[in-house]
Parts: C-alpha cells; sequence; structure tokens
C-alpha cells in the first residue's frame, strides 16, 4: 500500500497548513525599518510573498528591478539555523538568526559614518 506524499503537509487536527504570513508585531516592525530606508532614499518598493514554506518582505529600489533584498520568515528552520534570513539580490544568505530584530541589524551598520 503506497502512502500518499501529501499526507505529510497536514496541521494537527487533519486540516492542511496554510501559507505562513507575518505577524502584526513582525510586520510593523520591517514596515518601520521600509519608512526609515524610504527616507534616506534607499527604497522605493517592497512586496511581500507569502508561500507554503516561507514568508518574503522583499524591498526594491525601483518597481521594475529585482529586489535589493529579501527578509525571509522559514519556520521550518526556526530550531535550527534561526527562522528568519536576510537575502541579497543573487541569493546569498547576507545574515540569518533567530530573532528578527537580531538579523535586521544587518541594516544598521551603515548607520554612524566616520567624520573629519
Amino acid at each position: 500500500m503506497a502512502t500518499d506524499p501529501s499526507a505529510n503537509d497536514s496541521a494537527p487536527g487533519g486540516r492542511r497548513a496554510g501559507p505562513i504570513f507575518f505577524q502584526r508585531q513582525e510586520f510593523q516592525r520591517l514596515l518601520n525599518l521600509y519608512g526609515r530606508m524610504v527616507a534616506a532614499g534607499e527604497w522605493r518598493d517592497y512586496s511581500i510573498e507569502p508561500g507554503p514554506e516561507a514568508c518574503a518582505f522583499s524591498v526594491f529600489r525601483r518597481a521594475a528591478e529585482a529586489p535589493l533584498y529579501r527578509i525571509e520568515k522559514r519556520p521550518a528552520l526556526a530550531r535550527r539555523q534561526g527562522a528568519w534570513a536576510v537575502i541579497g539580490q543573487g541569493g546569498m544568505i547576507l545574515r540569518r538568526g533567530h530573532e528578527l530584530e537580531q538579523v535586521l541589524r544587518f541594516f544598521d551598520k551603515g548607520r554612524f559614518k566616520v567624520i573629519d
């Protein structure tokens, strides 16, 4: 007897698991970062891409271009590498961690400038 591969995709209670979304606090933190970067002239557009394995918040310099960064929430990796990641244009993982705040510090590194 063959097993149904989709049987493992079910959530507890027999219902199918839906797409992954950001929680309200997570989304608010992402929008705060986005607003700060728009005010600095770095970013101009964003998109949200919920999916069955991950949810991504992508930011763009121009809407017609590929995203500059993708901030991903992937709950399946929460116990291993961390559920959160910042992914660059080439698909390279630039930062990964267990907490959103920790991962978003990647964007704070250019905040302080040395002046003469």
